[in-house]
């Protein structure tokens, strides 16, 4: 365990793709301990309706990993053409993301496990907004959790989405039935170094607003 105070793990606990210790293995003990911690967190209606399916094996991550990289090429275009119409810090900013998630993309089938948080049941097509976001809040809250759990102790992670685009094919792979909702893939790994920092932010005093959108 990391010795860290509360607001220090709450202000460091970055997204995590080019530190992540593609060598070291990550003890199944020590992902079932920061699940455990994971499904504490709040969610809807108290129902728990959370699956975590956690894969190690080399084929299966590379199953995911095809399916990640498919999603990510035409995207990662698109944010490339944005790049090149953003200027000085901003455009160095989005250029350090895009050469961090291209790594990820890379070695995505290297990362030691590979964590997808689901969510029972499906929503139909053409779902209201609403139920969307009340699928979505029933997992996140124990995806933060499970990123805290495994900050403190050494790891990192970082929440990614792109997989969806082809999950019907991930969900083959794994045997998810398709009255399932893939919510989220989180590669897991230790970190290369701990010594991560809060991040550049704009105060909350300035995107806060009070009483009405964008109220003083």
């Amino acid at each position: 365990m990391l010795d860290l105070t509360l607001d220090e793990l709450l202000t460091t606990t970055r997204a995590v793709r080019k530190r992540l210790d593609l060598e070291r293995t990550v003890p199944r003990e020590m992902i079932e301990e920061c699940l455990d911690l994971a499904i504490q967190a709040p969610t809807g209606s108290n129902a728990q309706g959370w699956r975590w399916v956690v894969v190690t094996e080399p084929e299966l991550k590379q199953a995911i990993a095809d399916a990640y990289r498919k999603a990510w090429e035409p995207y990662s275009a698109q944010g490339r053409d944005n790049v090149s119409k953003l200027q000085g810090a901003q455009a160095e900013q989005m250029q350090r993301v895009i050469s961090s998630s291209q790594y990820l993309a890379d070695n995505m089938h290297r990362v030691p496990a590979l964590v997808i948080p689901c969510v029972l049941g499906r929503l139909p097509e053409g779902a209201p907004e609403w139920m969307w976001t009340g699928l979505l809040a029933s997992v996140y809250p124990a995806v933060w959790s499970f990123q805290l759990a495994l900050r403190a102790r050494g790891l990192g992670s970082t929440i990614t989405t792109l997989h969806i685009m082809h999950a019907d094919e991930v969900a083959q792979a794994l045997g998810i039935p398709d009255t399932v909702t893939q919510a989220a893939l989180l590669p897991v790994a230790y970190t290369k170094g701990t010594d991560f920092r809060p991040a550049a932010r704009r105060p909350a005093s300035e995107i806060t607003y009070w009483n009405g959108w964008k109220g003083a």
